[in-house]
């Protein structure tokens, strides 16, 4: 395999989903290639140490199930044997768990629906739903692998007629087009989610943004919350609970928004939810370079929900940083809209995350302490420091690779890591984790810092070194050097070493080296190596008079100026405006994936109703117009997936179901189709009649009967 993959392993035909997680990585700018593995061999790519999923280094692996394709049964006859289906159920949960510890690439698990046939089955519905539960607490504590529900895919690509019984009897294809496309559309959601960088803060406008109607013309009292605006507020408060940082930002007075949230108790949103505000008559530009300033955090960490195309216009133009979200001019459709932009979208929430406001507000009160006092001596003697550092225990493993993805100031190295990139470490004894968990007498700042090192021949060397930003400038990063020291000398090792790799963030990380020690090696301009003798590092500590200096000089401590990772430029918004339903998916899917349009064939003209109706169908499918009716399907761009769904296609609009030989047993062109069509609905006529016919016999007597066949017989 070359390059990184989506490898995709299902217990169906997955093939569908190939042009639409192509179409997606497109739209996201992503390098992925997708690749299909075995039909209906989950189990053995699983637990496969050389297999596909295995392999993929640097992708996405993602595995589809749909438990009733695990059932062991013997046509249609053969009951139901749910304590073997649960049997494999939970062996999938435990295979998940072994793949995990070894996949070189995050996993993705989605449980499918149910068929209407299965779940029609006594017993099987709760089977269905309790079989959910089961593997959503079974893979709780396995952070490398991210489930996705059947209530999930409902709740954001809802779809009318998921299920397609006749392609799940001619090719094991269980799904309608649109389904595939809102699986395709969650997937590469989450693999969005995994691979870019998060946005931190929401700066949100007031006016016929957060309420309808202008509090400083309709009067405070006047404006109103309308059920869109109610929507979007508790959106917003659920992201705030997710660890999002919101703000104000409007062009109003300050005294006339107050009173509008005073007088308004039934918003949702309160003023103390807001880590900072700019409520003047400056500009949007403007007003959102200051509070970056004040949250000390980079612009691209910014996402602007406005009302007014003009402002967001106007912010794209100067500060092209920050992502900026005009609402939809029709109210109806905000929630929908908010709902699609996948910058909003956290794979998991961890308790960082949802403390992350609070550690805002305690910072606050620590920067207005910092100038309060007399000197940096002063203030840190009076913060009460603590710092433990520790192995890191799994629950952890989360908050680590999320350092790694996050952390630009002290990080030696800057090399970002998943959740399955560390366990893989782990796993394999390539590497050890410390963890750093840092409090004061104003509250804790949680996992702030963590250390991934491994021991060599007679050296700790260090892989991975980061302390969150709002640790920086206290000495701490000092204490882990120092820990980093204790180990080496209790283990018999002469040094400590540690990798500096230039970025455009992370100078900080090169002045605390430096002011400990000399690089003792360059291995190239943007790479130097330190390594400190164990027991100088081990007495390594904090003096204020000769730390280095803070990079960025407004207080204590120290926050991000910017995300260091690049954020690729995705449409967010046209995303969110024109792609938040599975059929405008699959049709942009099925635009973008067709073949250029061949030559016709016979370009013969249809010549009635039928041949009119298929080709019709034939144009949609393969965005090929005109059709003759001599045009052969394959030559058309047609295979063997779409045929199994024209099949379905026919059954649905003409109530017609044809066998697979249809497509493979002669020249499949609009005619011949329209002559098996035909062909078909004079057998079912004919079935009917004598199903007429039969019934009327039963019917009569005995004595009936036997002067019916008198009568045929001509003896009557």
């Amino acid at each position: 395999m070359s390059g990184p993959s989506i490898v995709i392993s299902a217990t169906f035909t997955a093939d569908a989903l190939e042009p639409n997680l192509a179409f997606w990585m497109r739209e996201l700018g992503f390098d992925y290639r997708v690749q299909l593995a075995p039909y209906n061999q989950v189990f053995q790519i699983l637990l496969d140490p050389a297999g596909a999923l295995a392999a993929n280094h640097g992708g996405v692996n993602a595995v589809l199930v749909r438990f009733e394709d695990w059932a062991h049964m013997e046509g249609n006859a053969a009951p139901l044997d749910l304590a073997r289906l649960e049997a494999d159920v939970r062996q999938f949960v435990s295979s998940l768990r072994t793949a995990a510890q070894a996949a070189a690439a995050p996993l993705v698990a989605v449980l499918c629906p149910a068929s209407p046939a299965f779940v029609a089955e006594p017993a099987a519905a709760g089977f269905q739903l309790r079989m959910e539960a089961f593997v959503a607490a079974g893979l709780d504590g396995t952070p490398a692998v991210h489930l996705v529900t059947p209530g999930e895919i409902d709740s954001l690509y809802p779809v009318a007629q998921p299920h397609d019984p006749l392609g799940d009897k001619l090719g094991h294809i269980p799904y309608t087009p649109a389904y595939f496309a809102a699986l395709g559309a969650v997937l590469a959601r989450k693999i969005h989610a995994l691979r870019t960088p998060p946005f931190k803060v929401i700066a949100l406008d007031c006016d016929d943004t957060l309420w309808r109607g202008i509090c400083g013309e309709d009067t405070p009292q006047g404006v109103f919350l309308d059920p869109p605006r109610k929507a979007l507020q508790e959106f917003m408060l659920a992201q705030q609970a997710a660890g999002m940082l919101l703000c104000l930002c409007s062009k109003n007075n300050v005294e006339d928004v107050l009173d509008t949230f005073r007088l308004h108790p039934e918003m949702p949103l309160r003023p103390d939810h807001f880590a900072a505000w700019r409520i003047n008559w400056s500009s949007k530009p403007a007003n959102l370079a200051a509070l970056a300033e004040e949250l000390e955090l980079s612009l691209d960490s910014f996402i602007l929900v406005d009302d007014n195309p003009k402002e967001c216009r106007e912010v794209e133009a100067s500060c092209p940083e920050v992502l900026s979200l005009a609402l939809p001019a029709r109210e109806d459709e905000i929630p929908g809209f908010l709902r699609h932009v996948w910058a909003f979208d956290r794979l998991r929430v961890t308790e960082e995350d949802r403390a992350r406001p609070g550690m805002y507000a305690q910072e606050m009160a620590r920067q207005r302490a910092g100038k309060q006092a007399a000197s940096l001596e002063e203030f840190l003697q009076t913060l009460q420091l603590e710092v433990r550092i520790a192995p890191m225990p799994p629950k952890d493993l989360a908050r680590v690779a999320q350092l790694t993805q996050r952390t630009n100031q002290m990080n030696f190295t800057t090399v970002r890591r998943s959740e399955s990139d560390i366990q893989a470490l782990l796993q394999a004894g390539k590497a050890e984790c410390l963890t750093v968990h840092v409090s004061d007498r104003f509250g804790t700042y949680g996992l702030a810092g963590a250390i991934l090192f491994r021991a060599s021949v007679d050296t700790v060397v260090i892989d991975t070194f980061l302390l969150s930003c709002r640790a920086l400038g206290r000495g701490v990063e000092h204490r882990m050097l120092a820990a980093l020291g204790e180990i080496a000398r209790q283990r018999g090792l002469g040094f400590v070493e540690a990798r500096f790799v230039r970025s455009q963030r992370n100078r900080p990380a090169l002045l605390f080296l430096e002011s400990v020690g000399l690089p003792f090696q360059s291995v190239r301009a943007e790479t130097l190596v330190f390594r400190f003798p164990a027991d100088v590092a081990a007495r390594i500590r904090y003096e204020a008079a000769r730390a280095a200096p803070p990079a960025s000089p407004p207080g204590p401590a120290s926050l991000p100026q910017s995300s260091g990772a690049a954020r690729p430029a995705i449409p967010y918004a046209r995303i969110a405006a024109e792609l938040r339903t599975a059929d405008a998916i699959l049709d942009r899917v099925r635009a973008e994936s067709l073949p250029a349009r061949p030559a016709p064939g016979s370009g013969e003209p249809p010549r009635t109703d039928l041949e009119r109706q298929l080709c019709r169908i034939w144009s949609d499918m393969l965005g090929v117009r005109p059709i003759g009716v001599g045009d052969n399907f394959f030559d058309l761009g047609g295979h063997s997936l779409l045929a199994v769904q024209l099949l379905s296609r026919l059954k649905d609009e003409l109530a017609i179901e044809l066998s697979l030989e249809v497509v493979y047993g002669a020249d499949f062109t609009i005619a011949e189709l329209a002559k098996a069509i035909e062909l078909r609905e004079i057998e079912m006529a004919g079935a009917d009649q004598y199903a007429a016919m039969l019934a009327e016999v039963e019917s009569l007597t005995d004595e009936e009967v036997r002067d019916l066949l008198a009568k045929e017989s001509g003896e009557a």
